[in-house]
């Protein structure tokens, strides 16, 4: 829904990540639909939607303010218009001060902020977030889940995100769905998925591993 903040968890090759690409639009869907405002995706990203990739794909060529600016260089925003929306963004991500930095002198955790500020640029109405805290040490990963959490709150955005990281599922979703065997087998809060009787689920949210390593019955 508008304004939601929508997580996907399952085990690893499940499909989560492709799910993410076919909403967003990188990949077609080999049946079915996908419709965002009531408009079909056709296949390729749309400026309303903002992405960022598991790995923050910036630029190294490129400083901080000219990563944030690329997406608006390539919709030709007049030279002033980028200027004053690079530097909003760099303020909210608390990263004006790195400006004319590159990305090899940034932290991991600093990248991921930069990358964010970059799918946000277009202004977009869905943002996508693709294991977005992967790699990054706890610390880090908090600042990065109460960032995006306060401009989700702040600009109205509706956020999709894939992750392992349990710790974010229950400081920024409004529902999570948990995918497996090809379906969705649970979606609701944090709270109902808690109380999921499925195999996986029981196993992913109380750490019972040995559930996920029993086979299937025939």
């Amino acid at each position: 829904a508008s304004g939601e903040f929508v997580s996907i968890v399952g085990p690893s090759g499940c499909g989560k990540s492709t799910l993410l690409h076919m909403i967003a639009g990188f990949l077609m869907p080999s049946s079915g639909s996908i419709i965002i405002n009531g408009q079909p995706v056709a296949g390729q990203l749309h400026p309303s939607l903002g992405y960022i990739f598991q790995k923050d794909t910036l630029l190294p060529w490129y400083t901080v303010q000219k990563n944030v600016a690329l997406g608006l260089r390539f919709q030709s925003v007049p030279p002033d218009q980028v200027q004053s929306r690079v530097e909003s963004l760099l303020e909210l991500g608390h990263l004006s001060e790195f400006a004319n930095a590159y990305p090899h002198q940034l932290s991991g955790g600093m990248r991921k902020r930069v990358a964010l500020a970059r799918a946000l640029a277009l202004d977009p109405a869905i943002v996508f977030l693709d294991e977005p805290t992967s790699g990054l040490d706890p610390i880090s990963a908090g600042d990065f889940d109460a960032l995006i959490k306060t401009l989700q709150k702040t600009l109205g955005l509706t956020v999709f995100m894939v992750t392992h990281d349990l710790a974010s599922l229950n400081i920024v979703c409004d529902r999570v769905a948990a995918l497996a065997d090809g379906k969705i087998v649970a979606i609701g809060p944090m709270s109902a998925l808690l109380r999921s009787e499925h195999p996986w689920v029981r196993a992913y949210f109380h750490g019972k591993r040995s559930l996920m390593l029993q086979p299937k019955e025939s």
